[in-house]
Formats: C-alpha cells, structure tokens, sequence
C-alpha cells in the first residue's frame, strides 16, 4: 500500500472542528494538516450515494487542486428505526437558509427533527443509532485508499454537553451514560467512528 509520503497533507474540509479533530488524530505522527478552506479551495458537490463516494470526491477534487496528499471524511448518523436515515444525507438535514440567502446548518434543527420522526413512531420505537465514518485519502496522481470506521450507540433527549458538534449532544454511545457532547474530546478520540477509521489508516500507513 502506498505511504503518505509527506509531513504535510490537505484535510479536505472548511469544517473548523473536524479540522480540529482531525489534527489531533494525526499529530503524534508528525503530520502537518492543512484546511482546504484555509487554502481557499472550493467545496465539491456531494454528488454520492454512499459514504464512500463523498469522501472519494472531496479527496480527488483538494488532492488535484492542491497537488498534495488529500485526506476527506464523510460521515453521518444513521437511525435504526428510520430505515438508517439519515444516514449520508446528515448534514444536509441540517442544512437552511439565513438571513439574506446565505446558506447555513442549524444542527439543533437536525436533532430536532430526527427526535420528531422518532416521537411519530411511539414510545416503543427502538433508539438504537450508530455513526459511520469513511476517510478517502487520495494522491494528486489519483491513487487513492478507503478506511472504514463505526460507534454504536442510542438516541437520548434532550440534547446534553457542550463539547461536541453535530450530532453529538443526543447520541450516547454503547458502554457509556454520557452523549459525546459531555464526553472529554481525548476519551471521544480514543472511542469515535472516526478513531476507528483513522486505527485502520494509522495501521495502514504508519505501522506497517
């Protein structure tokens, strides 16, 4: 498997805290991350049905555009008794318009509204969720790798902590009493969707 190569790599988002996260992840391997919104690349159209394929696209288009090693993340929520829902439309269930037309995400709208679908089910509605989490990591050549990673957990409401982003404030995961919100972001890193993806990149470019 090709290596990275580099001490210096695109994380193909304008997404300030998955910058953040991100970064820590990759710190101890001497990494240094750069934001394609930091280098004023543009944001490329979703355009996929899967996790896999937005992440592909969001690798391929900083990778090119940048000339450097690229590293995307597409993850989302995904509900059982919503058919998995919304699954990789997450963000866009979070998605509205501001005041003079200026697109934006109200993320409590988001919770609110998968609380609402689930309330329509009945007190019995399972509320068992998970996140997912795939991380492309692409060349400028078009090479490209695809790591895979996944928390289970359950819904609660309403929403608890401050600490987190998106989703975070309602998803309790397995094996714990506290959302992601009210976890510390070092134990979240050690026992997220992403850490799992990024145990897969780190055994894949780092350790082997």
């Amino acid at each position: 498997m090709r290596k990275i190569g580099s001490t210096k790599i695109v994380i193909a988002t304008h997404n300030a805290g998955k910058l953040k996260e991100i970064s820590a992840l990759l710190a101890p391997y001497g990494v240094e991350c750069l934001s394609a919104g930091s280098l004023g690349l543009p944001e490329p159209a979703e355009t996929g049905q899967t996790f896999v394929a937005n992440a592909l696209i969001k690798a391929r288009a900083a990778a090119e555009a940048s000339g450097l090693p690229a590293l995307a993340d597409d993850s989302g929520l995904s509900v059982a008794a919503l058919d998995g829902r919304p699954g990789v439309y997450t963000a866009d269930w979070a998605e509205r318009q501001w005041f003079e037309g200026e697109p934006g995400r109200d993320w409590f709208m988001a919770v609110g509204k998968v609380e609402g679908m689930l309330q329509a089910k009945g007190a019995d509605a399972s509320r068992e969720a998970w996140f997912s989490c795939v991380l492309a990591l692409a060349w400028p050549d078009g090479e490209h790798a695809v790591y895979e990673g996944r928390v289970d957990g359950t819904l609660t409401w309403p929403p608890r902590g401050s600490v987190g982003f998106g989703y975070d404030p309602v998803f309790v995961p397995v094996g714990h009493d506290r959302t992601f919100a009210e976890i510390d972001p070092a134990e979240k890193h050690r026992i997220s969707h992403r850490a799992d993806a990024f145990a897969k990149l780190v055994a894949d470019q780092f350790e082997s």
